[in-house]
């Protein structure tokens, strides 16, 4: 599939006004995807568990306007209109016109809200713009009203992809890939898909535990980020180590490996921040907090057993994974080890989940 094939045909019906509010959650990315080509297209493969309780609410309210000349939104998050918001948005809408050529027809109020801290390390803007996307499309489906379900999610997290690019693995549940990868049919660089292989029932109702280390604004964008992944000189190495590691998670989440699962997902985190930390500039963004929090965890497993892991997005926050049965102990361990390292004690409880809702 090209992108041309997500150009819609001729529109069949008109609407006025209208519309559409879609819940969609964060993901987690076990394999990460750090540097994009043109068009944000990945330079290797990754794959996520998708979250449950982190998520965005965005309501779309449309309405026809005289002119179709210029984009004509205004965006609210948590009730507060937010103009310094408008030119990623408009950023976002420039790309996706030729894909969604109503655009310029209609004024757009675009409301928001999440579970979690805006722009703290979980990924705000993957939620935020599959969110969006689901919306638009919504409106394009009143438009066309013979689009299919599967062409529906496809091309949501096509365009999601065009706003954010982990945003294109927020759709559906509860593991999803983004980027052409030889061993799992289906894949894509334009779009996410579900995982399509067997998983183990050890890995059923996997559970998240975001330990809030930093909540404030990243030192770093993520598009800054991906943009130094250009002529660094270990990025050819990462990119074929994601790929392998993709290979090899295959073979994990059908045997249910827990140890290698934990060795793979932990060298991945870090592997990530190695590249950013080695990049020209380079910059960290794990705290002195990040570090303690993950020798912590470290010893825990050794002395407990446990099957425990960490992984990191680009920021400082902490993400533990740990299979369901082990829910109990892991809060009692953050409780009594782990809350003084989290920014005013704060952390979230999730889940793996099953995908954005039409609400």
């Amino acid at each position: 599939m090209v992108e041309e094939n997500f150009i819609p045909k001729k529109y069949t019906n008109s609407i006025e006004n209208g519309s559409f509010t879609w819940s969609s959650p964060s993901n987690i990315a076990l394999v990460k995807y750090w540097g994009k080509k043109e068009h944000q297209i990945p330079e290797n493969p990754s794959i996520s568990f998708t979250l449950n309780h982190c998520k965005t609410t965005t309501k779309v309210g449309f309405s026809k306007k005289e002119d179709a000349d210029n984009f004509s939104f205004d965006i609210f998050l948590d009730n507060e209109k937010k103009d310094d918001f408008k030119p990623k948005i408009e950023t976002f809408f420039k790309r996706i016109e030729i894909y969604l050529p109503f655009l310029k027809a209609y004024h757009f109020k675009i409301e928001t809200s999440n579970t979690f801290p805006h722009s703290s390390g979980i990924a705000s803007s993957a939620s935020g713009m599959s969110a969006l996307a689901l919306c638009l499309m919504s409106v394009e489906k009143e438009l066309l009203q013979d689009v299919s379900e599967e062409n529906f999610t496809k091309k949501a997290s096509f365009l999601a992809r065009l706003g954010s690019g982990s945003a294109c693995r927020s759709l559906e549940g509860d593991l999803v890939v983004w980027g052409s990868h030889e061993a799992i049919e289906g894949s894509s660089d334009l779009f996410g898909v579900k995982y399509p292989y067997q998983v183990h029932p050890n890995f059923k109702n996997y559970q998240d535990t975001i330990l809030l280390v930093d909540k404030g604004e990243k030192q770093v964008s993520s598009t800054i980020g991906h943009n130094l992944m250009h002529g660094h000189p270990f990025a050819q190495e990462r990119f074929k180590q994601a790929n392998k590691n993709l290979s090899d998670m295959i073979s994990i989440l059908k045997d249910g490996d827990l140890d290698k699962f934990i060795a793979l997902v932990e060298s991945e985190a870090l592997t990530l921040h190695a590249m950013m930390m080695t990049s020209m500039p380079y910059f960290i963004l794990m705290k002195p907090n990040t570090l303690k929090i993950i020798n912590k965890i470290w010893t825990y497993r050794e002395v407990s057993g446990s099957k425990v892991c960490f992984t990191l997005d680009a920021g400082a926050n902490v993400h533990m994974l740990y299979p369901e049965n082990e829910a109990e102990n892991i809060q009692e361990f953050i409780k009594s080890e782990l809350v003084t390292y989290c920014q005013k004690d704060e952390y979230i409880n999730d889940k793996i989940g099953f995908g954005a809702k039409l609400l």
